[in-house]
Formats: C-alpha cells, sequence, structure tokens
C-alpha cells in the first residue's frame, strides 16, 4: 500500500512539474501587420453595383479607381479581371467609399507585362441601408 501511494505522489509530482514547464510566459511574434490585414480584406467592404438605380440610399460620387491584373512571364498565369476588380476595390476602400461601379475592363499592351487586364469604375459613398466605413 506505502509502495502504490509513494508511486502514486511520484507520478503526481512529476505530472505537476511538466506541466509547470509548458506554462512559461511565452511570446508570438509575426511578420502580418493589422494595417496589412486591414488592407487585403478591405475589398470586402466595397459592394460592386451595376447602376446607380441599385443603391437603396443617398449617396456622394467620391472618384474614379481602377485596378491591373499583370502577366509578368509567359509561363505565369494569363491576367484576370477579377483580380483587377479586386484591386480597384481596394483603392475605392482607400478613398473611403463603400461603392463601386465598373465601367469596363479591357486588355492592355505594355512593356512590363506579357498580357495585363485594366478594369475602371466610379466609387460612390452610400448612406444607410448599406454598410458603413469603419
Amino acid at each position: 500500500m506505502t509502495t502504490f501511494i509513494s508511486k502514486k505522489l511520484l507520478a503526481t509530482t512529476l505530472l505537476t512539474v511538466m506541466l509547470a514547464s509548458c506554462s512559461g510566459n511565452y511570446t508570438f511574434n509575426s511578420n502580418v501587420k493589422p494595417d496589412n490585414a486591414k488592407q487585403y480584406f478591405s475589398a470586402s467592404k466595397v459592394k460592386v453595383f451595376n447602376d446607380e438605380a441599385e443603391f437603396m440610399s443617398s449617396f456622394n460620387y467620391v472618384g474614379l479607381v481602377e485596378g491591373f491584373d499583370c502577366q509578368e512571364k509567359p509561363h505565369l498565369a494569363p491576367p484576370d479581371a477579377a483580380n483587377a476588380r479586386t484591386q480597384a476595390r481596394q483603392a475605392a476602400f482607400l478613398q473611403q467609399a463603400n461603392g463601386v461601379i465598373f465601367t469596363s475592363c479591357i486588355a492592355i499592351e505594355t512593356k512590363h507585362c506579357v498580357a495585363q487586364t485594366v478594369c475602371y469604375g466610379k466609387a460612390y459613398r452610400l448612406g444607410p441601408p448599406h454598410e458603413p466605413i469603419e
């Protein structure tokens, strides 16, 4: 019986020491900055509309925006209009807009890209019931 209690006490002591050694004051460093995450997800804060008739509230025209996607080398993926539109929505967010109407997406020739797509749009700041700018 004494041997059993001694083994149980020894096991409990070892377990306590092991758990205590794992609960140190550790710090976590990351290269992800909050501002970068805010910019990355900013396009989701800007809603795409087909025309001004879809606005369900008052609105103010903010300005023109553009975004592009470039195929830098022949073996890389071709330019994608969705990426260009996302970049334009991020630009609209930086202008404190929460709505955009795309006017066109076109392929253009440049010296720096094998192929490039550029999307142009008009940015708007919409009142309620649209989501506010954070």
